[in-house]
């Protein structure tokens, strides 16, 4: 939970640099927010960001995507947020060198995976084949429920990538409460694996999300 709270205040940081800090006009800093609501970050904890944020003092962070592969042909996908692009760098090409996986160059891993606009929402007593009709026009691909750790429904939408801003105002527009909304990255194809070579993938995927610069990472294993 810390590190959520960590990277989402990263988050709110960097969407008040880039669009100021009123959550009315900011629709990155609105996103953040509420994702940070979802997960239950302290209300100060997000005002503290974002007042600290709006200080001329407060440093700036650099986001960069890194590629590579993990043993056994896993595809991997890290995306940070750094005041230090030579720590990052040098940290996450080490995580991939210990454990016998390469990182590659920028780019070569889009025919792997696709930038999506998700968003996920208490489906309630809606009629979500009314909703698809509405949200078609903002750009809707998919609509479907699951399940999430407690076992209640969950409503996830996806959209493309540039549709995220668009689809954020159709939501909104409807009345729904959107509980997060992310840009995430989708598998284009998996790979199948053991679970011993699995194990040997997650040993990287754990080193990288337990770094401060990571915000995320994504990988292609088949479930």
């Amino acid at each position: 939970m810390a590190v959520q709270f960590t990277r989402l205040g990263k988050e709110i940081v960097m969407a008040v640099k880039d669009g100021g800090p009123h959550p009315e006009t900011n629709s990155r800093l609105r996103t953040a927010m509420q994702n940070a609501k979802a997960v239950n970050m302290p209300k100060d904890r997000v005002e503290a960001a974002i007042k600290r944020a709006s200080s001329k003092d407060e440093k700036d962070y650099e986001e960069i995507v890194y590629e590579g592969y993990a043993p056994h042909g896993v595809a991997i996908l890290v995306e940070t947020a750094t005041d230090n692009t030579n720590r990052t760098v040098a940290n996450v090409r080490s995580y991939f060198t210990k454990v016998g996986g390469t990182l590659g160059k920028t780019g070569s891993l889009d025919f792997i995976f696709s930038r999506k606009s998700i968003f996920r929402f208490d489906p309630k007593d809606r009629d979500l084949e009314e909703l698809e009709f509405e949200l078609i026009d903002a750009g809707l691909e998919d609509l479907f429920v699951e399940s999430d750790e407690e076992g209640n429904d969950v409503a996830v939408l996806h959209a493309a990538f540039e549709d995220f801003g668009k689809m954020q105002k159709a939501l909104e527009e409807q009345g729904i409460e959107v509980k997060s909304a992310k840009l995430e990255r989708i598998p284009l194809s998996t790979v199948d694996v053991t679970e011993e070579q699995a194990a040997d993938a997650l040993k990287l995927i754990d080193k990288l999300e337990e770094d401060d610069d990571v915000q995320a990472v994504y990988h292609n294993m088949a479930e």
